[in-house]
């Protein structure tokens, strides 16, 4: 991704929008709430961000100097690529979260037991280092198979006063902080 986005080249994405900038801003929303559900509806792993970068992306372009005649689908062809982008990038992060897929992600097949042993101290570490909160929330996330685990999500929802997929871009997040960090750990 590229550098952040400037005023100005948000200031001209609004303005492909129409001139009148209260009518811009509501068609804007607009367009967010449809590529967001476009990013849930494939399953990419942070609709949200995914439609930001999307925006990021169109915004950039017209402050470039290109001339965009229909933004809605331009938004989408671009929304488009940026899914396609972040499925590939993500499918390794689909499976399961458990002390298995940790040590595989961070380690090179090798059975031996000394540094499955390292591997799993440094998990614990890492888990020690989240806040009470977090360490909760990613453990009772993974904890369950199948149906039960759809029900452990909800209820974890809830209780946190969270949407479902907000839950679920939470939890991505702190599970690729713990990834990060026992492949730290085990480096050392």
């Amino acid at each position: 991704m590229e550098a952040n986005l400037t005023a100005n080249a948000f200031a001209k994405l609004l303005d492909s929008f129409g001139s009148d900038r209260e009518s811009a801003g509501e068609k804007y929303e607009d367009l967010r709430r449809v590529l967001t559900r476009f990013f849930e509806w494939r399953g990419a792993p942070f609709p949200e961000e995914q439609t930001d970068e999307t925006f990021d992306r169109v915004a950039r372009k017209l402050d470039q100097g290109a001339q965009i005649k229909n933004i809605g689908g331009y938004c989408y062809e671009v929304a488009r690529l940026v899914c396609l982008e972040s499925l590939k990038s993500h499918d390794v992060k689909r499976t399961p979260l458990n002390t298995e897929n940790l040590w595989a992600a961070t380690q090179a097949r090798d059975d031996d037991s000394s540094d499955r042993e390292a591997h799993l101290d440094c998990l614990d570490e890492c888990l020690n280092k989240l806040s009470d909160q977090n360490r909760e929330l990613i453990m009772r996330y993974y904890q369950d198979e199948k149906r039960s685990r759809i029900d452990t999500r909800k209820l974890l929802a809830e209780r946190l006063g969270l949407r479902r997929d907000a839950l679920a871009n939470r939890a991505q997040r702190l599970r690729d902080k713990l990834e990060q960090c026992v492949t730290r750990c085990a480096e050392k």
